[in-house]
């Protein structure tokens, strides 16, 4: 009988490293947001990868920053918790980077007996001399990591980061049943489709001050209906979003609704309103319902 190897691979790193593209190229679905702004994932997303013999529970997290407001400081506590519970890191880095932006993270990096996996991310963008120069960084600075170069959007080397991962592992039973792909709800995937588009069409602090809930979550057999309610802070924000005559939400709305129909694989009807919430992301009440405050 063959070995059955699983565990938790858990990608950490500074925002906008590449973290969730990486993540994504693994699990060959897009299960995390990806944006050209940082602090896009909020909460720990797994992503499963099952074979006949092995299953990876890969957690992408949030960008590590120092915190400003309970949203941020919740979502250091996805971090830490990532740190704690893995079987193998994954850390981030691109090309320049030369250090975490919490030096306590960094530390407990260096001390880890968990086996970690440094990819230098990004290089099909930097010369041969600099990669270089980068390893032998990154090689004094974290000695016990394997160092991988890698271009998690070209998909180089992403196939022997992920052979690797698989050696790492231990012989353990599956966590998760095999056909599954993440331990999130369908609802999760439309409140973060609905915000990546936000993230994309808006600027200066709108994405940030916004949260998405999904209030009805119908499926028929060739339908999928969805009504999902955009939160933002004050009255100015709401009239931001909505636009002229409602033409950017509508924007909005067309982009989410043509993402979900191929997550889905059906035709979905997407129905977006939205809401003023005052103060949302410094209520520890409102943060708990929005599934933030994991204690």
């Amino acid at each position: 009988m063959s070995v059955h190897k699983a565990g938790f691979v858990n990608i950490i790193g500074n925002p906008n490293v590449g973290k969730s593209t990486l993540m994504n190229a693994l699990i060959g679905e897009k299960l995390s947001i990806i944006t050209s702004k940082a602090q896009t994932t909020r909460h720990r997303i797994f992503g499963i990868v099952s074979g006949d013999d092995f299953q990876v529970v890969f957690s992408d997290t949030p960008g590590i920053i120092k915190p400003a407001y309970r949203l941020q400081e919740s979502m250091m506590d996805f971090v830490r918790s990532a740190l704690d519970d893995a079987d193998v890191l994954v850390y981030m880095v691109e090309i320049g980077e030369k250090q975490l932006k919490d030096e306590h993270f960094f530390n407990k990096l260096r001390h880890t007996d968990i086996p970690v996996l440094l990819l230098l991310n990004k290089i099909d963008t930097s010369a041969q001399d600099e990669l270089e120069t980068q390893v032998t960084y990154w090689k004094e600075q974290l000695p016990d990591a394997e160092i991988y170069p890698i271009s998690a959007l070209q998909n180089f080397n992403v196939r022997e980061v992920f052979a690797r991962i698989l050696e790492l592992l231990p012989e353990s039973p599956a966590f998760y049943p095999k056909d599954m792909i993440t331990d999130k709800p369908e609802r999760f995937f439309v409140n973060e489709a609905v915000r990546e588009k936000i993230l994309l069409f808006y600027k200066k602090e709108i994405p940030y001050s916004v949260e998405v809930e999904t209030e009805e979550f119908l499926e028929e057999d060739d339908i999928i209906r969805i009504r999902a309610v955009i939160m933002v802070e004050r009255d100015s924000q709401k009239g931001i979003i909505i636009g002229h005559r409602g033409s950017a939400l509508k924007r909005v709305g067309i982009a989410a609704r043509k993402d979900l129909e191929s997550f889905f694989g059906k035709q979905v009807h997407l129905e977006l309103f939205v809401k003023v919430n005052k103060d949302w992301r410094s209520s520890e009440r409102q943060l708990r319902r929005f599934g933030y405050d994991h204690k």
